[in-house]
């Protein structure tokens, strides 16, 4: 929103959220009556075009979010390297808004306009008019219109909504008011309409012309530098006729150079080019390689989380994957594609996001694979192989910590970690599998007064740490599974083994477990508190029960970059399996916590405090 909002800052549809796509309904329908009536024989190029232009552009916009978030988090050639926050991906998150308006104004045209359903698919001469008409009127025009944006009246009404996005993402550039956008569009139409009313104009110069400004626009702000420097030397004059990222950069950080749309000529002739713009667009081309302190490596989990990730759909990894929206369901074969494609050409963990706390840089990667490829035998000895690929690579790369996250760690896999320690006994970077911290959030999260806890499925690392921990300070432990508690009882010393009972009568009212299916918490009495040791939460069938997180803590504010969300975890949430890693880089602990080696619960959960992580309890 602009600092003093004016008339029509708002779009008409607002109000209707995430059912603003139902404006464009009448236009489907009319669609659908007229091919069923009339048939595909009676469909013009004009009218078969308009709604897959939409489509279209909505994917080309998509895919620009997904290249430029995934080389931002690689950081070799970023530009602004500042933070970018929840607040500015809640604003840019209707970004579509304009798609819909250019579709009811492209229908209106249709119907208002007779030369439109006459349009033929290409026509040369149309082509160049319009090429000739951006050149001229429409880079002209705009170069006054946004000069004249920046004039207080007008910046503080309107055009500071778009500069309030210090870092820019592909889908700033259409983030403006109401007001604003209808200018532009004015504008644009210009080389669209000109065409069209002389008789000259085709289906595909317009569609053309939409994508070079969906491109340009969405090129132009992006946060990295991508334009190679020999396109410029083999065409000297093209320096006048295309801008580059990094130009448009400067207007975002200075505000009052580099106005031009697309053909900076303008900011030469009127002499508002910035004095950095050479220097700023050689030295991010170039760029330097940056090694993170610490990595994080994960994985996807189902197939829609592919859409969760930060290089996926903005909104969606802005919150819990836990909170689904509408359109998902219509997305399922693109989730399935990536499956495949992942399955059998992701030969490598790749970069997800960076983040910085203090000094600490942190990278997350995530391994190729879904939850049920890590239940699949024979996928096992591959997902090693990638594990130990992405542990040698961070190595090489001088990387101080490697954090195992998620089924990366699982014992059934790789022993926690413990396969690459006993393989690579020389290893620089530190494996950390966050157990330690894991226990320490899950020991915080049970009542002080708590005199009983039933373990329920406790088979892993952290289950029977939290089991003997809680039985050391004399907190009874009942478990109704004789093989876990006969393997648990051989775990707990002596002193404490008074307070590990086996019983199938006594059920305490505080829950904790891996796995606690819907049959063992239908059988739990009224208002159980039930504690989750696993990483993955629990699925709640109970509605007279409480739920906790999974083990996790609230991050401290001044964690930079931090705009998605961890699966199902809210917003500056994360894992303690996570936060383990960051702690361990923080600390300068220089031992591998993996296998069966745990680190001191109490002085971890001290660092984490120390280092102004929150347990949830608090937050």
């Amino acid at each position: 929103m602009a600092t003093q909002p004016g008339p029509l800052t708002e779009w008409p549809w607002q109000w209707m959220g995430s059912f603003k796509y139902l404006v464009l309904a009448p236009a489907a329908l009319h669609t659908a009556h007229r091919m069923l009536t009339k048939g595909w024989g009676d469909i013009d190029p004009a009218y078969a075009t308009m709604l897959p232009a939409l489509l279209l552009r909505m994917i080309h916009n998509q895919i620009w979010i997904s290249v430029s978030r995934h080389q931002t988090a690689r950081r070799k050639h970023i530009i602004v390297d500042r933070s970018l926050e929840f607040e500015q991906v809640d604003r840019e998150s209707s970004w579509d808004d304009q798609i819909i308006f250019n579709g009811l104004f492209f229908y209106l045209a249709y119907v208002a306009v007779p030369n439109v359903s006459r349009m033929p698919v290409w026509t040369t001469e149309g082509a160049i008019i319009t090429a000739l008409l951006h050149i001229g009127p429409v880079e002209f025009l705009y170069y006054w219109f946004h000069r004249a944006l920046h004039h207080h009246f007008l910046y503080s009404r309107y055009h500071s909504h778009h500069h309030a996005s210090i870092v820019t993402e592909p889908i700033t550039s259409v983030i403006h008011p109401f007001a604003e956008h209808v200018v532009y569009f004015l504008l644009f139409s210009i080389p669209t309409m000109t065409p069209i009313f002389l008789g000259c104009g085709s289906v595909l110069s317009v569609v053309l012309y939409i994508t070079y400004i969906d491109l340009m626009n969405n090129m132009g702000h992006c946060n990295f530098e991508l334009v190679p420097k020999w396109i410029f030397q083999v065409f000297p004059p093209l320096k006048y006729l295309m801008y580059t990222p990094s130009f448009h950069s400067l207007h975002h950080t200075k505000f009052r150079t580099n106005y031009s749309l697309f053909m900076p000529f303008y900011d030469y002739i009127y002499k508002t080019m910035d004095n950095s713009t050479d220097e700023l667009y050689e030295r991010t081309l170039e760029g330097t390689e940056e090694t993170p302190d610490l990595v994080h490596l994960t994985h996807m989990t189902t197939l829609k989380s592919a859409y969760h990730l930060r290089v996926g759909i903005a909104s969606i990894a802005s919150r819990p994957s836990d909170n689904p929206v509408w359109y998902m369901w219509m997305i399922w074969p693109m989730s399935c594609l990536s499956m495949v494609l992942a399955w059998v050409y992701g030969s490598s963990a790749f970069v997800v996001e960076s983040l910085k706390l203090k000094k600490l840089k942190m990278q997350i990667w995530s391994i190729p694979r879904y939850n049920f490829h890590y239940g699949l035998i024979w996928e096992r000895e591959s997902i090693n192989c990638l594990i130990e690929k992405a542990i040698l690579d961070a190595d090489g790369r001088g990387v101080r910590v490697l954090s195992l996250g998620l089924l990366n760690q699982a014992k059934q896999l790789n022993g926690h970690g413990e396969l690459f320690t006993q393989k690579y006994p020389k290893l620089r970077v530190r494996l950390v599998d966050g157990s330690s911290l894991a226990t320490a959030v899950v020991l915080k999260s049970i009542p002080l007064d708590t005199e009983q806890v039933f373990l329920c499925g406790g088979s892993s690392k952290i289950a029977h740490a939290t089991a003997k921990a809680l039985c050391e300070r004399g907190v009874q432990v009942i478990m109704n599974q004789k093989k876990e508690y006969d393997m648990l009882m051989s775990r707990v010393p002596v002193s404490s083994a008074v307070y590990l009972k086996f019983s199938s009568d006594e059920i305490p009212q505080i829950w904790i477990g891996d796995s606690i299916d819907d049959k063992q918490q239908r059988s739990a009495p009224n208002g159980t508190i039930f504690i989750p040791t696993s990483q993955f939460p629990l699925k709640k069938t109970r509605k007279d029960c409480t739920y906790l997180s999974s083990p996790a803590m609230k991050i401290p504010e001044t964690m930079q970059n931090v705009h998605t969300c961890e699966n199902w975890l809210p917003r500056r949430v994360m894992s303690a399996w996570r936060i383990a890693g960051i702690v361990h880089a923080l600390e300068g602990w220089n031992i591998h916590e993996c296998g069966d080696d745990m680190m001191d619960i109490e002085k971890v959960w001290s660092a984490a405090i120390k280092h102004r992580f929150i347990p949830l309890s608090k937050a």
